[in-house]
């Protein structure tokens, strides 16, 4: 039987239990049969399937996990590189929980190249969807040379190593931040890219030339950039969801953080900006609506030759951080001690996005509203609490 499983591996097929299936959507991508080993008859069927194989780094983090179920239900193998410096092996069982199996993961900085060379050569990926990166605004004002080696080394990593093992399909995780404070709302993907207002920003700006121009020197490359507002969120079976390290720099972590008892207060940092309530505005997108245009991303660089092209992921409108609290709130019926504080370093006034191009070229949108959100992520707070 074992040998029967690597020769199909190596073929790229993968062969999980049919108990399994609840981990996917859809079943017409795979094969079923009864498969018979030298120990008998097995008591379940075993179901095959050729698929795309995706190396997802960072994939254990918020976003990265979320991506994985995603890429699962629409038929690609995800393989996660995690070196956990970011994210909470928690997610692995709430994964295992969801899937009904545990996606193959590797344990690695993608930082150290020899070791990450060595994932790429046993696992021949036929793409990359690239999250490893250091992504709090505030902290790499106080950290930068960190985040800069972090986030640009990793990606040269990357890309090294796609050159080497001849993996074309790349989908780099971007934001906003790359706009800096737009001159013009909504931002779309033509905007001027103004100056950066933290190094995280201007790291995003580095990485997305240094793509530019390797895409222009190979022309077998195909990347797409996409540019995240907020996403915010959880899984709605409450099994995985975002889970900082600390103290959170993310706003929805801290007010759940907040409702249930850990934080004593939120502070809402400024309320002079020149908004309605004078708190900061973003647009907020739901994780699993995020997840989901990763997939449309690799199935559009499928029909697109040589490309290097930039898409916004919002959901096309703007929230105040109180409005946010307010609906938290309201929807939860949870209250949450909430003080206004100083403006904080390196924070944009308000952002949200022209969303009409992921529309037209990627035929995704948002199907889920603020109001989801917060309910989803207050039930993954709940959760971590049992």
């Amino acid at each position: 039987m074992a040998e029967f499983i690597s020769i199909f591996s190596q073929l790229g097929y993968v062969l999980v239990p049919m108990h399994c299936l609840k981990g996917y959507t859809s079943s017409k991508k795979f094969l079923f049969f009864p498969i018979q080993s030298n120990h008998g008859c097995l008591k379940s069927y075993l179901y095959i399937a050729r698929m795309k194989k995706v190396l997802v780094t960072g994939g254990a983090g918020y976003i990265g996990s979320h991506t994985v179920i995603e890429l699962l239900n629409s038929g690609f193998i995800p393989v996660i590189v995690d070196d956990f410096s970011n994210s909470d092996e928690r997610i692995l069982s709430g994964l295992e929980e969801i899937l009904g199996f545990s996606p193959v993961l590797y344990r690695c900085d993608c930082t150290q190249m020899e070791e990450f060379r060595k994932i790429f050569q046993s696992e021949l990926p036929d793409a990359v969807i690239h999250f490893a990166a250091f992504k709090a605004v505030g902290e790499s004002t106080e950290q930068p040379v960190r985040y800069y080696r972090n986030n640009i080394d990793s990606l040269l990593n990357v890309l090294e190593l796609m050159q080497e093992f001849n993996t074309r399909d790349l989908v780099f995780s971007s934001s906003c931040t790359v706009y800096g404070q737009p001159d013009e709302l909504p931002v779309r993907e033509t905007s001027p890219q103004k100056t950066a207002t933290s190094p995280y920003g201007y790291s995003k700006q580095v990485c997305e030339r240094i793509l530019e121009d390797f895409c222009f020197a190979n022309k077998n490359i195909r990347c797409a950039l996409l540019r995240y507002f907020n996403p915010i969120g959880a899984h709605p079976s409450g099994l995985i969801g975002e889970l900082p390290y600390g103290t959170p720099n993310n706003l929805v972590p801290f007010i759940t953080q907040t409702a249930a008892g850990i934080r004593e207060k939120l502070t809402i940092y400024g309320n002079d900006y020149s908004t309605p309530d004078g708190t900061c505005i973003r647009d907020y997108i739901h994780v699993c609506d995020l997840a989901n245009a990763h997939v449309k991303a690799l199935e559009w660089l499928d029909s697109h030759p040589q490309t290097c092209e930039a898409f916004n992921l919002g959901q096309g409108r703007g929230n105040s951080v109180k409005e946010v609290v307010d609906t938290f709130v309201k929807i939860n019926q949870t209250p949450v001690q909430a003080v206004m504080g100083p403006r904080r370093p390196g924070d944009v006034e308000q952002v949200w996005a022209d969303v009409s191009k992921a529309l037209e070229e990627l035929n995704w949108k948002t199907t889920r509203t603020l109001e989801d959100a917060l309910k989803d992520a207050w039930r993954w707070e709940k959760h971590l609490a049992q």
